[in-house]
């Protein structure tokens, strides 16, 4: 009887130490992205999740959440990445800009020349480090700023109403803005009149003419179908980046092992790369859609593009003054966009070689 009570026991342990083992090699992340299937922020959590997926034979699986399933707003989404209900989040700058207000650094305009440029920020630069050290501390080591991808290419202004060429086309125009400081003061210094619209209330806005502009990438004025709702003139001035910026809990991520933590950040590597992509692909036909419906696209010359630029040299001002962060934020995106100019200069000169 002893025998046999020891070796139950012995079973036993071994069966419950196998289970939790195997408990401990499964893990399941919940990401969100409040967009649709046709964005590319759906197209990099599909890579990212195939990556994940792959790279650990299945142990780790990634739920995807597309639309307001697990929440609907930027804050109520960040405050799910703190308190754990949610793993990954992605937004965009006016989304997370009530508690990270300097992320709001890649929407000053004209900073950056180019993808190249852009990419190379990102990827080969401290830049997003920067960001993640200032996150991880202002959120009390809760929410981890794991890579910036894009989110629809870059800003151009559209409007219901008139070829916009110089600064002075903007005047009086009233012109759609996220809930957010910085993009509110853009518009008015160039003369226009700011409305925060939420993003799935700006198609009705414009069609009742709430506003009559906004600044957007082609792909999103497209997928929304916002030439129904009579945006007709578009101006490829690429004024600001649009800037992905995907989160996940440090407490999630601090209790992953080594090999975890490799994939995960692997799997984000893959998703920025992705993001970088899909705008390049999708805007060919969106830009063939828009004008299809009758709208004209406008790409101001040199002289213009620096007539913009000279008039909203008050925004990086604003910005150092009225931002948390403001001027070391800027001081440290600034060089970064110097060493990745560089960079892309020097490649382009071998290039033509």
């Amino acid at each position: 009887m002893l025998m046999k009570s020891l070796k139950s026991a012995v079973m036993a342990a071994l069966l419950a130490g196998t289970a939790g083992g195997a408990l401990a090699q499964e893990l399941t992340l919940r990401a969100t992205a409040n967009s649709n299937e046709a964005d590319e922020d759906y197209d990099g959590l599909v890579v990212f999740k195939n990556y994940v997926e792959n790279a650990s034979n299945g142990a780790i699986k990634v739920e995807l959440f597309i639309g307001t399933q697990l929440c609907a707003k930027g804050d109520e989404c960040l405050a799910g990445v703190a308190d754990g209900s949610i793993d990954i989040y992605i937004s965009t700058s006016g989304g997370a800009a009530g508690l990270f207000p300097y992320i709001q650094v890649l929407d000053l305009p004209y900073l950056m020349s180019d993808d190249r440029v852009a990419e190379t920020v990102l990827t080969e630069t401290d830049f997003t480090k920067t960001l993640r050290d200032m996150a991880l501390a202002d959120s009390g080591n809760k929410i981890r700023l794991m890579t910036i991808g894009n989110t629809g290419g870059w800003r151009n202004y559209a409007n219901t109403k008139q070829r916009v060429a110089t600064p002075a086309d903007l005047a009086g125009l009233k012109m759609r803005t996220v809930p957010a400081d910085l993009p509110q003061f853009l518009a008015t210094t160039l003369g226009a009149s700011p409305t925060p619209i939420p993003w799935p209330e700006l198609f009705t806005s414009l069609q009742t003419g709430v506003v009559e502009g906004t600044a957007n990438g082609v792909t999103d004025i497209m997928s929304m179908k916002f030439t129904d709702a009579g945006v007709k003139y578009m101006t490829l001035d690429g004024h600001s980046y649009m800037g992905a910026f995907w989160w996940m809990g440090q407490d999630r991520f601090a209790s992953l092992t080594d090999a975890q933590k490799q994939i995960v950040v692997d799997g984000f590597a893959a998703l920025q790369q992705a993001t970088f992509a899909s705008p390049k692909r999708k805007e060919i036909q969106a830009y063939a859609d828009f004008k299809a419906a009758g709208g004209e696209v406008y790409v101001p010359t040199a002289e213009e593009k620096a007539a913009f630029k000279a008039a909203v040299a008050p925004v990086m001002d604003w910005f150092k003054t009225n931002v948390k962060g403001g001027p070391e934020v800027l001081a440290a995106f600034e060089a970064s966009v110097a060493t990745a100019q560089a960079a892309v200069d020097a490649d382009r000169a071998r290039e033509l070689q």
